[in-house]
């Protein structure tokens, strides 16, 4: 299959993912996503004020996790942050743990003993011996929670595993977006290329996952990564937290990652250099109308 850089490059009107959502084909689009909304307080506090006053422009809610429902609340009260389900097999936290929203007995291939997802380094495992059937109807479980307090989310993504983790993980959630009439988030480029050819828009540029940024120095890098943004729509899953006790308690080797997050996307700074690069911010509730329109046309 010919990469995607190519059939980009190739195309005279440049970015596909520009023509489907009605921009400039040179122009640099970018979608900030702060993952893991619903996780603890520390993280749903941090969150809001990045989407309110900083350059976040969508979220994707942990419906299972303990802070969920304060999340949900926050997202009734400010019915305009558009948000996602992130979808939710690992609890990677050795002593703050979550469990499935399906009964435990009804998807023992996604828990461990005690009932709650597996950890992080227990992923692998997890995955090869998970019923697809199980992941279908705890992930159908999570959207129908989060629809049932009455909100409406625009898009699906993973939590700790990457376009689902196996290919037909994926491929379930692809149906169960199109079900919903939401839009997915892509992590590679040839699920970006078969989207793009059936006039889905996606990022069409390697997802940044802030997970992999060196804390030390982050303003400047985050600084560089904006100026050196590619055309198209590229989009960054960042996780924002306030640092406190709490996170620091939640995450004593990596809460920094989080604050420094945090930092950069409320700073004035980082703003500052969106615009005079003239990058466009855009959030997944742009996609999911694009999606929508795809489908149904």
């Amino acid at each position: 299959m010919e990469s995607l850089e190519a059939v980009i490059r190739d195309k005279p009107s440049g970015s596909r993912a520009n023509a489907l959502l009605g921009y400039p084909g040179d122009a640099r689009l970018l979608i900030v996503n702060a993952d893991d909304f619903g996780m603890s307080h520390a993280i749903n506090a941090a969150v809001i004020q990045t989407v309110i006053s900083g350059i976040a422009t969508s979220t994707s809610l942990m419906a299972p996790c303990p802070w969920a429902a304060h999340a949900m609340q926050l997202l009734r009260d400010l019915s305009r942050i558009p948000f996602g389900v992130h979808l939710t097999l690992i609890a990677e936290h050795q002593a703050y743990r979550w469990g499935p929203i399906s009964p435990s007995d009804h998807v023992p291939t996604l828990v461990g003993t005690a009932g709650h997802f597996h950890l992080i380094n227990e992923r692998d495992l997890m995955l090869a011996g998970a019923s697809i059937f199980e992941v279908e109807a705890e992930f159908r479980a999570q959207i129908e929670k989060i629809l049932g307090a009455g909100l409406n989310p625009t898009h699906l993504d993973w939590h700790c595993l990457p376009s689902g983790g196996r290919p037909d993980i994926f491929e379930t959630t692809l149906s169960l977006a199109h079900e919903y009439g939401l839009a997915v988030r892509i992590h590679d480029a040839d699920r970006a290329d078969h989207c793009l050819a059936n006039n889905l828009p996606v990022n069409e540029h390697r997802l940044l996952d802030s997970y992999r940024l060196p804390v030390d120095l982050k303003p400047a890098r985050y600084a560089d990564l904006i100026r050196e943004l590619p055309v198209g729509l590229s989009e960054w899953a960042v996780h924002a937290s306030l640092g406190d006790a709490e996170a620091q308690a939640m995450e004593p080797a990596s809460w920094q990652v989080r604050r420094t997050d945090y930092e950069v996307l409320i700073a004035a700074e980082t703003r500052a250099v969106i615009e005079s690069e003239g990058v466009i911010l855009l959030s997944y509730r742009e996609i999911q109308s694009a999606w929508n329109d795809a489908v149904v046309g």
